[in-house]
């Protein structure tokens, strides 16, 4: 499938008469401030002038501007159903006030590169989400949840990080009331190695395997618990249950008593949830292609929203996804016996989405992975005389390898002489 248009494209050349001073000025704060020109600093200062000046919207001013016209229905189930336009059109003149027990989504990722599925600019990621944040309020039970999926960005030429996933939380928590009750973190155990210019060619970052997910709530008590998600006991904790354990102080000042040997069905999970987004051969997959409709790029796996619709969510409650893409949650939230709304602008996406509903819902696994493996740090022997650091900080590229043998290797400091 070709790259889509972008919906605005930046095909406009404005030229501007600078002293050899102010250019030279531009540039040094340019890359100092980690952008990669003077045109995205720029862009970034008018941005930052533009939010300030302009005037707060309500809730009125959003019901305004996204009618409910902007949205149809597409596909109805026996629960839920797939709605074709602007979410934002949904939350403020679709759905009821106070009538979403679980909000589960995975907006587009604030990038520095547009893709397919119309991701964000980081720099104005948070503008961008203000329409959102504010329908969510308006639709979110008090009792209910918030579950947002999403990834990292890298600054522009440098092996840095974008902060624009934490401005968003601090935002929504400062700005709009919400209550941060945990942050989890995905980690794909087959994710490959990226950014692949810092990871494999520099050698100066590692593999950049983790999404954030902030869970939030209108008041600091949603409904919740967690004997909903257990995971299965250790093989250590096995045996302790079954030849039992002497309870006493440990030396970390922990007092473990007697009722640690209570076997509750399973351990407490952390807040690390080991996903493998593996997918290649799926219904949903397959139907797309025999039908020449495009796959939807960046598609969380089912367990992701499982996790939480059971955790967080009771059968007959309601969940919705405003960024619904092939429409993950829906189809879950189907198997799980709760309603639910999935918004998607894409008619291609949704189109595709059909599939994960016909003839009925795909079964939820049962048969999972018991853990996957994860290896200490240092888990290799390395001689540090042997692999020296890179000095520079990998701010120069290495030559490109001619074959596997001829990785970039940083130049050893001289041996100070016997």
């Amino acid at each position: 499938m070709g790259r889509p248009k972008a919906n605005k494209p930046r095909n406009s050349i404005l030229n501007v008469r600078l002293t050899d001073e102010e250019r030279s000025s531009f540039e040094d704060l340019s890359v100092e401030r980690g952008f990669a020109n003077v045109s995205e600093y720029i862009r970034f200062l008018h941005n930052q002038h533009v939010s300030s000046a302009a005037p707060e919207q309500t809730v009125e001013d959003f019901r305004s501007k996204f009618p409910k016209r902007l949205i149809r229905s597409f596909h109805k189930t026996a629960l839920g159903e797939m709605v074709w336009g602007d979410s934002r059109a949904h939350l403020f003149n679709g759905a009821a006030p106070n009538s979403v027990d679980l909000i589960m989504t995975s907006p587009p990722f604030g990038l520095v590169r547009k893709k397919s599925y119309g991701n964000e600019d980081a720099d104005e990621y948070c503008n961008w989400f203000r329409p959102f944040a504010e329908g969510f309020k308006r639709v979110l039970k008090d009792d209910g949840s918030l579950v947002i999926d999403i990834g990292g960005a890298w600054v522009p030429g440098q092996p840095t990080r974008s902060l624009y996933h934490f401005k968003l939380l601090v935002m929504l928590v400062e700005e709009y009331g919400f209550h941060l009750c945990q942050e989890h973190y995905w980690w794909n155990p087959a994710k490959l190695p990226t950014p692949a210019e810092w990871v494999n060619v520099r050698r100066v970052r590692v593999k950049d395997a983790v999404n954030t997910i902030w869970w939030l709530s209108k008041t600091p008590f949603p409904k919740a618990n967690n004997r909903r998600v257990l995971a299965p006991y250790s093989k250590s904790m096995q045996d302790l249950l079954r030849n039992g354990y002497v309870a006493k102080l440990r030396p970390s000042g922990h007092d473990i008593s007697a009722k640690f040997q209570k076997d509750n069905g399973g351990s407490v999970p952390p807040n690390l949830l080991a996903i493998a987004n593996t997918e290649s051969t799926s219904r949903y997959q397959e139907y797309c292609r025999d039908n020449n409709i495009p796959i939807h790029p960046a598609r969380f796996p089912p367990q992701l929203p499982e996790y939480f619709i059971r955790f967080l969510t009771n059968p007959g409650d309601l969940v919705l996804d405003p960024f619904g893409g092939s429409c993950v949650t829906g189809a879950v939230s189907e198997v799980l016996g709760r309603r639910w709304v999935c918004c998607e602008m894409s008619e291609e996406y949704l189109t595709g989405a059909l599939s994960r509903f016909t003839p009925t819902p795909a079964p939820l696994l049962k048969d999972r992975p018991g853990s996957y493996e994860i290896a200490p740090p240092c888990a290799v022997p390395v001689n540090d005389e042997d692999v020296p650091l890179f000095a520079d900080g990998g701010a120069k590229r290495p030559p490109l390898a001619k074959d596997e043998s001829s990785e970039p290797q940083p130049k050893r400091p001289a041996r100070a002489a016997a």
